[in-house]
Parts: structure tokens; C-alpha cells; sequence
């Protein structure tokens, strides 16, 4: 049984020039893997991740999640539930307080959730800080006086805080340099094994992708146009997206296939 099931997804936004960002979006994620859902700029792979996240509605279609209809949760249901299902963005910046503590941010996950008494969530901090490679002296700084790899960190600690079963990565790395970038997949691969965790990674870059994917799912216009296992779609993609994806990193038939998720 599925982990996430998102079937026949549409999302149209209206104006002057209609948009169909999506059209019968299907995708399907089981326990412990990470699909890579990657595309062009505007293809539709961050507003479809907005989608699983209830940030943006669907016109039609439905999802899915840990058996359960998603997109009929409201209320106070939807708040408890989204402890399973937890997204980093791009700019964990934006998503912070900026006046908040590390610790404060990342306490802040356990606090609206409910998570453990008030006087462990201090220990639960650090805890979580040394998981994610950090020391529990961060806690304590200033979430605008870290480095844009640290800030990632803790965004991922954030994620970590609700033990969730999916967590969904838009572009989660796309802003940091080579070094860090490389660091933060180790952490998700390391965390993924660890934990069991699935994810949902958002990219525009198939390298990146390669590095963290069991399977792919290649996005145009709105529509899924080729999905299967990472090396296969890497070694001989079917669609000209795939294609022009791959041409654009030739290196990739080279590099080793990520590990298969546990069964």
C-alpha cells in the first residue's frame, strides 16, 4: 500500500492568460523512498507540492495519505495531521520568524503540535540539532546569524521535530554552493535509512535528483510526461523533456544509482 497517492490532480489559475499548472497529475510515493519530481521552471512541480501540502487547493482530482482522504481533513484534523507530512522550502528564511532563537524556531514545531512536556523540549532541541549535524549551542543563536547550510539544517531539524512520514523538499538545495549542497543530500540519504522517512524531492536540476531518488517524475506544462526508476530514465529517458534534461548533464550515466529503499 501506497504511502501517498495523488490521482488525476488539476489546478487551474484564472486571469487574463489562463494557466492549467495542473493537468491529471498522478503520482504515487510508498514508505521509505523518495521520488524526484523534476521539470523545467513553470512546469508545475512546486505548485503540485503546494497541493500535497494543502497550501494551494485543487480544482479536482484527490490525494491519498497514510491511507486517509487528504483534501478532506479541515480544521483542527488537518492541523494533527500535517504533523506526518512536513515540507522545506527553498528559503528557510522566509519560513522563520525572524526574531526567533534556533531553538525557538524548532521549538516552535514541537509546541503547535503538542509535542512532550515544556521542560523537555529543551533536551528535545538539542536532540534534534546533533541529528541533523549541528551542536546544541546553536539552539541559542539567532536564526538570521547562521549560514544558509545551517539554516537548512534547521529547517530539516524543524521538519524532524513531528516524526513525520513524509517530508516534501521544493527546491531544498538549489540555493546552496556545491559543498553544502553535497552535505545536506549525505543528510537526507543518512536520515532517510535512519528513520525510514520518505520524501518528495522538488528540483529542476537532475543531478541533483540522481543523488537522492529511487525513482523519478518528470514534469512539462502541467503534466507528468515520464516517471520510473531514477538510472532507467537517466540511461534512456522516453520524453523530450527527459531528454533535453539529460543532455544538460551528460555526466549523470556515469555516476552510481541511489540505494533501493528498505522493502
Amino acid at each position: 500500500m501506497s504511502l501517498l497517492e495523488v490521482s488525476n490532480l488539476c489546478k487551474t489559475y484564472p486571469g487574463k492568460r489562463r494557466v492549467m499548472a495542473l493537468d491529471d497529475v498522478s503520482i504515487t510515493l510508498k514508505r521509505g523512498e523518495t521520488l524526484g519530481l523534476v521539470g523545467p521552471s513553470g512546469s508545475g512541480k512546486s505548485t503540485l507540492a503546494r497541493a500535497i501540502m494543502r497550501l494551494v487547493e485543487p480544482d479536482t482530482g484527490s490525494i491519498r495519505f497514510e491511507d486517509g482522504d487528504w483534501l478532506a481533513l479541515r480544521g483542527r484534523a488537518l492541523r494533527q495531521a500535517r504533523a506526518r507530512l512536513q515540507m522545506v522550502f527553498q528559503d528557510p528564511l522566509g519560513t522563520f520568524n525572524p526574531r526567533a532563537s534556533v531553538g525557538g524556531a524548532i521549538g516552535d514545531a514541537l509546541r503547535i503540535h503538542n509535542i512532550g512536556a515544556r521542560h523537555d523540549r529543551a533536551d528535545r532541541v538539542a536532540v534534534l540539532l546533533e541529528r541533523v549535524g549541528l551542536s546544541a549551542d546553536h539552539a541559542r543563536r539567532p536564526i538570521t546569524q547562521i549560514s544558509g547550510g545551517q539554516r537548512q539544517r534547521v529547517a530539516i531539524a524543524r521538519a524532524l521535530a513531528t516524526a513525520p512520514a513524509l517530508i516534501v523538499l521544493d527546491e531544498a538545495v538549489s540555493a546552496l554552493d556545491v559543498t553544502v549542497r553535497a552535505h545536506i543530500l549525505d543528510l537526507l540519504v543518512n536520515l532517510q535509512q535512519q528513520e525510514g522517512i520518505a520524501y518528495l524531492f522538488v528540483s529542476h536540476d537532475l543531478a541533483v535528483v540522481r543523488a537522492v531518488s529511487h525513482r523519478t517524475a518528470i514534469m512539462e506544462a502541467g503534466r507528468i510526461v515520464e516517471t520510473g526508476p531514477i538510472q532507467n530514465v537517466i540511461a534512456a529517458p522516453a520524453s523530450a523533456t527527459g531528454r533535453a534534461l539529460v543532455a544538460a548533464v551528460p555526466r549523470l550515466i556515469t555516476n552510481p544509482p541511489a540505494k533501493e529503499p528498505a522493502p
